[in-house]
């Protein structure tokens, strides 16, 4: 088995259970909820050690721009696995791991070591988790499926649980059973009895994962094959082919194998780790003032106590509450009970049953030429605040229902109307008249802002008429 382990990073997932910060167009591994980086880019920092090579990070078409601008913001660089459709994490690490194999050029019958870990967990002591993978080695080279159990601090009834068995090779123990999330009467069995926290994360061989997936699944293993062979590369990005993958069984990693096996292995850990699996889980992770408050954004507190209280937009007062989660984003408000805080996910069902375009999207949207936020709309306009990067550029399209007025607010655009195509500066206004075509461009070193204000009878996003698609959408 080669020295060096390579990370699969996995960020595909929704979040919507931190709603509304997270959300299907920025999912909650790429929000900013505890600092400046996201838990993404924490990932990406805490594998970047001579223990690791080069991460694969399994993502989806709709989150790629995403993936792709946070690491450049860290100066990190990845292979990007897109999944045509979400199939559970069980497929997804399969290719992943043959990904992994294929690459690997130490020996063509080598045993690539894997580490796959999750995009949207907190770890506050990254040599501690570093320590547990280097610990884990042993057992991964012996053929195990080691996962990594965390020592439990209190009978959490949030996590799923790993009850250790006989010492295997080096520090790992046998798996005895993995236990789904428990009540709280059999959490704290388990605690006093020292079983682990599941934090949900394996070290094995890329090969030892494929045939042990392979003896359950047969045809799981085929689907993925076939959407390897059959992928094609998209600008550097490496896609599955649909119309191989949805053939493979939608099912978690933990159900597809390491529940089946009888290869599993623990090794237990503290390392401050923490899946931030709702708002309360954030409060915990957060700093407080002297009464118990957590507070992000522009925050007054007045006689509040252990209260989490966040905003991306709106100033916030909050006056003689306790035990409260207040987030406020630019579109969305959730007032929500402490201890109810896991149930959020039912409000974002509910608002999905009634087609709230605010249970999916946020009121700013990524692309691959930078961002645009919604300022304001109404009946026949809308106001947007357009963010081009340097050297960006939007396809030259034109509009069958609405025109446009364009105000330079910072950087310098290069504008094509038709025929013609010209420069404008600060405060310079430019006119799309309905059915121009037209681009945008940012030919500067800065970024380029402007407010776009649109009038007509139809306002939606799919009236666009493309004459080039260069464009990745999230």
């Amino acid at each position: 088995m080669p020295s060096k382990i390579r990370p699969i990073i996995m960020c595909g997932g929704a979040g919507t259970r931190l709603w509304p910060t997270s959300r299907n167009s920025l999912p909650k591994q790429f929000a900013m909820l505890l600092g400046e980086r996201s838990t993404f880019q924490d990932t990406v920092l805490r594998l970047r050690h001579k223990l690791f090579e080069r991460p694969i990070i399994l993502t989806n078409h709709t989150h790629r721009v995403l993936a792709e601008k946070q690491l450049a913001e860290i100066n990190a660089s990845a292979d990007i696995v897109l999944e045509p459709e979400r199939r559970d994490s069980g497929p997804a690490i399969l290719a992943g791991c043959m990904v992994a194999a294929s690459q690997d050029s130490a020996s063509q019958h080598a045993d690539t070591p894997v580490l796959v870990v999750a995009s949207d967990h907190v770890v506050t002591d990254p040599a501690a988790f570093r320590n547990a993978v280097a610990n884990g080695l042993p057992a991964a080279r012996a053929r195990r499926l080691v996962t990594f159990g965390i020592t439990a601090r209190h009978a959490c009834t949030e996590y799923g649980w790993i009850e250790p068995g006989v010492v295997l090779e080096g520090e790992a123990r046998r798996v005895e059973r993995f236990a789904e999330k428990p009540d709280g009467h059999r959490a704290a069995e388990y605690l006093l009895k020292g079983w682990l926290w599941n934090s949900g994360n394996f070290l094995f061989g890329a090969q030892t994962l494929i045939e042990e997936y392979r003896s359950f699944e047969p045809a799981t293993v085929k689907a993925v094959e076939a959407a390897l062979a059959n992928g094609r590369d998209e600008d550097g990005a490496f896609a599955l082919a649909l119309a191989d993958f949805v053939k493979a069984e939608k099912r978690s990693i933990d159900f597809a194998v390491m529940e089946r096996t009888e290869r599993a292995a623990v090794i237990a850990t503290s390392c401050g780790w923490s899946d931030v699996g709702n708002w309360d889980a954030l409060w915990a992770l957060s700093d407080h003032d002297g009464s118990g408050n957590a507070r992000r954004g522009n925050v007054e507190l007045f006689d509040a106590h252990n209260c989490l209280v966040s905003t991306d937009g709106p100033m916030t007062s909050v006056l003689g509450v306790e035990d409260l989660i207040i987030v406020a984003s630019r579109d969305a408000v959730l007032v929500a009970d402490r201890s109810r805080a896991a149930e959020v996910k039912q409000i974002v069902e509910l608002l999905r049953s009634k087609g709230c375009s605010q249970a999916e999207t946020h009121s700013s949207v990524h692309y691959a030429w930078g961002s645009y936020q919604i300022v304001d709309s109404g009946e026949g306009f809308q106001v947007k605040r357009l963010i081009v990067s340097p050297q960006g550029h939007l396809s030259l399209q034109k509009h069958r229902f609405r025109s446009e007025h364009w105000v330079v607010v910072r950087g310098t655009a290069t504008v094509t109307i038709d025929e013609t195509i010209g420069r404008f500066g600060r405060s310079e206004h430019i006119f799309i008249p309905l059915g121009a075509i037209h681009q945008l461009e940012n030919r500067g070193i800065e970024p380029l802002e402007l407010i776009s204000v649109q009038n007509g009878s139809y306002l939606g996003e799919d009236d666009v008429i493309r004459v080039d698609a260069v464009q990745h959408w999230v």
